[in-house]
């Protein structure tokens, strides 16, 4: 799991740190923003109300693509490029199945990308693939709902679902119990909680409390701090104290590895939470930055990984279409085309329905199967991951069904 697919200010570069943790934050560069922003409320829906355009699959299907250029960000540009080159990829591999895809520049601000929704509404969109940043999503998915279009909305941010609106970003909440049933399943059953006091840190908090529950464990204690080299360090010595009293088995890390994990999972080895007898976990990829490897905290802890197989099958296929890397959110897009393919190739005019969209069996992505939900999140088959001598090792791979993952 990475960061929150939102446009923000990252939170200030430690200065004070250990030298190892203070260079890793030097080396390390966001490639998604740290914070979340909040979010506009979805547009209410009545229970079980099935959304979605009827198709004619006979004919090519038109589907809108938002993508962030046009915002003035340079970064934006590549990233808006990177998502249609996968959105296109995905058509290449389509079999029987013709769609009309349509670019739109929806930037990054929120009214233009509901206005740009709407023009591709009157142009024929069935279907919308993006947007990318949090806050410009319910603004689309409102845009639109009244037309009965669904969007497929490139964020990963689940304040944002609902409606007719379904995220396909990795989501804290997917990622939380994959590690907690796993954990569990290795005699842990007290897990304590640590996260930034950010409103991404509450969420993560939230979802690994969830997680914990659900699975009949128990949370045992929980620790906040700044999201500063100081409040890290700071806070420390007294989320320390809190873990042991409460006798936590396992500590669940909400921090990301391009932010406060070199710092976290420095000082509270520091502090006395030993890895050897408390097991760290984290919200994370942890392996997102090579250099996290090294961290005390880490080692041999958890965390989770998508199918690294059927990732680096998509990565050497994009370079070998278009010369480059894909940026690590390009297969978003690429997934949103499998999935409307796959359901255009069923041949039903209610292909592009709700009830159609969440199909229990889910899809084959860029990282793995992943499936959308009733409430606008999703489920993705992912790998339970440990780091031993500074490698990722897999302790259990990701399901290749959701059958398989007991679902």
């Amino acid at each position: 799991m990475t960061a929150p697919h939102a446009r923000a200010t990252p939170p200030a570069t430690p200065t004070a740190a250990p030298a190892a943790a203070r260079r890793l934050v030097a080396r390390a560069t966001a490639v998604l923003a740290l914070v979340w922003t909040a979010a506009c409320v979805p547009l209410p829906m009545t229970e079980g109300t099935n959304t979605g355009a009827a198709i004619d699959p006979s004919a090519p299907v038109q589907v809108a693509l938002l993508v962030p250029a046009g915002s003035g960000d340079g970064n934006d540009a590549v990233l808006a490029r990177n998502l249609e080159n996968a959105a296109r990829l995905a058509i290449s591999d389509l079999s029987g199945v013709e769609i009309d895809l349509r670019v739109y520049n929806s930037g990054a601000d929120a009214a233009v990308a509901a206005q740009t929704a709407t023009r591709a509404a009157d142009e024929g969109a069935m279907i919308i693939l993006g947007p990318l940043y949090g806050e410009t999503v319910n603004p689309v998915g409102n845009a639109v709902a009244s037309r009965n279009i669904n969007v497929l909305a490139l964020s990963n941010n689940p304040t944002v679902a609902g409606g007719n609106v379904f995220i396909l970003g990795s989501t804290f909440n997917n990622t939380a119990n994959r590690l907690v049933a796993y954990a569990r399943g290795t005699g842990i059953e007290r897990f304590g909680v640590v996260h930034a006091n950010d409103l991404g840190g509450q969420l993560g908090r939230d979802a690994i409390t969830a997680a914990v529950q659900a699975n009949g464990a128990q949370v045992a204690g929980v620790g906040s701090y700044p999201l500063s080299q100081q409040g890290i360090t700071g806070a420390t010595t007294q989320i320390a104290t809190t873990l042991r009293a409460a006798g936590a088995q396992a500590v669940f890390l909400t921090a990301g590895a391009n932010a406060d994990l070199p710092l976290i999972a420095t000082a509270l080895p520091e502090a006395g939470i030993d890895p050897v007898n408390t097991r760290y976990i984290g919200l994370t990829n942890w392996a997102a930055v090579p250099q996290a490897l090294a961290l005390p905290g880490v080692q041999g802890g958890l965390f989770a990984v998508p199918d690294r197989a059927m990732a680096a099958n998509f990565e050497a296929r994009y370079a070998a279409a278009y010369g480059d890397q894909p940026h690590p959110l390009a297969g978003l897009a690429y997934d949103g085309i499998a999935a409307i393919g796959a359901l255009v190739a069923t041949g039903r005019p209610d292909a592009l329905t709700k009830q159609s969209l969440t199909t229990p069996q889910g899809f084959q992505g860029t990282n793995g199967i992943f499936r959308l939900l009733p409430n606008g999140l999703n489920e993705r088959g992912l790998a339970v991951a440990t780091v031993r001598g500074n490698e990722v090792v897999i302790l259990e791979n990701a399901p290749r069904s959701f059958d398989r993952a007991g679902s």
